[in-house]
């Protein structure tokens, strides 16, 4: 199991283990993030944005054509957003800390 962190605006934590393979979508929604994934991570909307700790981003692929186009529909993306979707848990991204915005 790969332990992660989700923090919500308010800077409260929950804790999360996933399984390699699982997304992060998943994960956030098991432990009851407010992650909605309205398209069932198909990509075709961008309501399971999150911001990705910078220390990590180096660690995933970079983000597709069709999600670098659904996050430039999110008014407050950064740098690090990203869709839950698209992130695949691995061993790489061990005790990574994931924000809600």
């Amino acid at each position: 199991m790969i332990a992660l962190t989700f923090q919500a605006r308010d800077g409260r934590t929950t804790d999360a283990t996933a399984q390699p393979g699982e997304t992060l979508l998943r994960v956030g929604q098991r432990v009851g993030q407010p992650l909605e994934g309205t398209c069932g991570g198909q990509m075709a909307c961008a309501t399971c944005h999150v911001l990705i700790d910078p220390h990590y981003l180096d660690h995933l692929p970079a983000p597709s054509v069709e999600e670098e186009d659904m996050l430039d529909l999110v008014p407050d993306a950064t740098r690090s957003s990203r869709l839950a979707c698209q992130i695949v848990v691995t061993e790489h991204l061990r005790n990574m800390i994931v924000r809600l915005p």
